[in-house]
């Protein structure tokens, strides 16, 4: 084979063989195939497409790049959650001990700050002494020994799609479907679960902005995971104002606590319970997602799943007093507030700018390698449908990089919309495919 050939195949509207894209994957990997032709290949997609049956293959040639986390050792049901991304979604942290409570096995590997939206591995490391990056014998074991893992990203895991990603972030060729589900769905087929359930945030502050281009990308990551031969559900779920209360690394950890400990904001605990009992349901533990719901709300209100952070915790190395105490978390030196400038209802908080303004307050990356300030962040007093006087608190900006504190008030300012009467409520839960 040559790689021209197949290049100019798929330009032509032409569809690949499994084992043309083995070859080429493979060939990429190895460093056979160089970048201007891998980055022909990724445009011709983005124009041409792929089939269904293309996406399959070049999902489980994604998967076959690297090595695999093999958990079937573990007895019981092993679960996995992905998200496209948002702001203030700290479902994960609460999720992982939650399902290891219910009796699953969750060792979810995550990811970093990117962009606009907050990473898992971030937030996690905010509590201190937390370690992530485990070794694939360290994850297998901890899931045995506590049925709850959250791990840092490991290089032995699907190459593939770190290299290709890195090329497709910078030849425009991101926004592909085909190219987007081998990318998230070969890194949960090589995570080692038996069920996965899939959150695909819709909305201002998501990667994908439309109720239609959601679904549709929800449709294809659930047709395509199940001809894998594991179980996929997704749902659709809104993004246009951030989830929960704050948005920011520790402060997210604070916020999780407060729902394992059946608090905090029902629109974050609402997301949780509902991605929660589609495992259920998938894992056979549940006969539908509302009896899901009940028996993970008695696991929330009981105690039992912040009982499992509290293990997940301090088997990663991290302080469990910080976790008992969250006054412990790291706190910022410097609280700014800003005001609403006129009375009204909150007709909109959007959550893109304030994505963007904790990245300028510290809780994000502006290059790469830059460190994160885990106290950084906007804690949100007002949100969509709440009714404000002028010069009331609408946010508190917990301040890292004092030098861009200017430009994140005139963000999160920007970021509220208020209007004479309030809006009507708008639901969370977008879609279920299944």
């Amino acid at each position: 084979m040559r790689a021209v050939d197949l290049i100019e195949k798929k330009r032509d509207g032409g569809e690949l063989t499994p084992e043309e894209i083995r070859w080429l994957v493979q060939g990429y990997v190895a460093g056979k195939i160089p970048d201007y032709q891998m980055a022909a290949f990724l445009m011709a997609v983005y124009f041409r497409g792929m089939s269904e049956a293309e996406t399959v293959a070049l999902t489980v040639a994604m998967v076959e790049s690297g090595e695999r986390l093999d958990l079937s050792a573990i007895p019981g049901i092993k679960v996995d959650k992905h998200s496209t991304g948002g702001v203030g979604d700290t479902v994960t942290l609460v999720l992982v001990p939650l399902m290891a409570a219910a009796g699953l096995v969750m060792a979810k590997l995550s990811g970093r700050a990117l962009g606009h939206t907050g990473g898992t591995i971030d937030k996690f490391e905010s509590i201190p002494g937390v370690r992530t990056e485990l070794s694939l014998r360290e994850i297998v074991e901890q899931a045995k020994r506590i049925g709850a893992v959250i791990a840092d990203h490991t290089a032995e895991l699907v190459p593939a799609d770190r290299l290709i990603y890195e090329l497709r972030d910078v030849t425009g060729t991101v926004p592909s479907l085909p190219l987007i589900a081998a990318s998230v769905l070969s890194k949960k087929i090589a995570g080692g679960a038996d069920v996965i359930v899939l959150d695909v945030k819709c909305g201002e502050g998501a990667f994908m902005r439309t109720f239609p281009e959601a679904r549709k990308l929800a449709e294809i990551l659930v047709r395509v995971g199940n001809r894998t031969g594991k179980k996929f559900a997704a749902l659709v779920t809104a993004m246009d104002q951030p989830l929960g209360r704050m948005a920011g690394n520790a402060l997210e950890v604070r916020q999780a606590i407060e729902v394992l400990r059946g608090e905090g904001p029902a629109d974050l605990r609402e997301v949780v319970l509902a991605l929660g009992a589609e495992l259920l349901v998938l894992a056979g533990e549940a006969s539908s997602p509302e009896e899901g719901k009940r028996s993970l709300s008695r696991l929330l209100d009981t105690g039992k799943a912040f009982a499992k952070f509290r293990d997940l915790v301090a088997a990663q190395g991290g302080d469990v007093r910080a976790v008992e105490e969250p006054e412990r978390l790291p706190k910022a030196s410097q609280v700014v507030e800003v005001l609403a400038p006129k009375a009204g209802y909150v007709e909109a908080v959007r959550a893109r700018a304030i994505g963007v303004a904790c990245g300028l307050l510290g809780a994000g990356r502006e290059v790469k390698g830059q460190k994160v300030d885990p106290a950084a962040g906007v804690e949100l007093l007002a949100k969509v449908g709440t009714p404000v006087e002028k010069g009331q608190p609408l946010a508190r900006l917990h301040v890292g990089r004092k030098e861009r504190l200017l430009e994140a008030q005139k963000t999160v300012a920007s970021a509220f919309e208020i209007g004479p009467v309030p809006p009507p409520p708008a639901p969370l839960i977008l879609d279920r495919i299944v």
